[in-house]
């Protein structure tokens, strides 16, 4: 139950938003709007946090937007984009080690989501209408 509290605490510390946390503390749903996020699952499984922003369903498949998500995934520091098991929607997923996770860690990696979101989110409105 102490990482479980520990991502807790972090999360609180860097001025997120629990908006829901599973009972045994092992899933938050966070958000930080002017973040650009809404709705992030995180998921402690040890020994790894798992991290997952939705951010599109796809409505018609293309080359073009698969390419240039891939293309992407190459300059995002940490994180990827990923599809779901139905291979219908674009999440954003990362994950880390919780056995020596600190606020830094954690830090980064939601930073490296509000970038994305920041840098790419044109393209992103334009996959998600398409």
């Amino acid at each position: 139950m102490k990482k479980k509290n520990l991502i807790k605490e972090l999360l609180l510390e860097l001025e997120y938003t629990i908006t829901h946390q599973t009972d045994d503390l092992s899933v938050f749903v966070i958000d930080k709007e002017v973040d650009g996020i809404k709705n992030l699952v995180i998921a402690y499984s040890e020994p790894i946090l798992i991290i997952e922003q939705f951010l599109f369903e796809i409505k018609n498949e293309s080359l073009f937007m698969y390419k240039n998500l891939l293309k992407k995934n190459r300059d995002i520091v940490h994180g990827a984009f990923v599809l779901d098991d139905s291979g219908t929607k674009v999440i954003f997923r990362d994950t880390l080690q919780t056995e020596n996770l600190d606020k830094n860690e954690l830090e980064a990696s939601l930073n490296s989501l509000s970038l994305l979101l920041s840098e790419y989110s044109k393209e992103i409105v334009e996959f998600s209408k398409n």
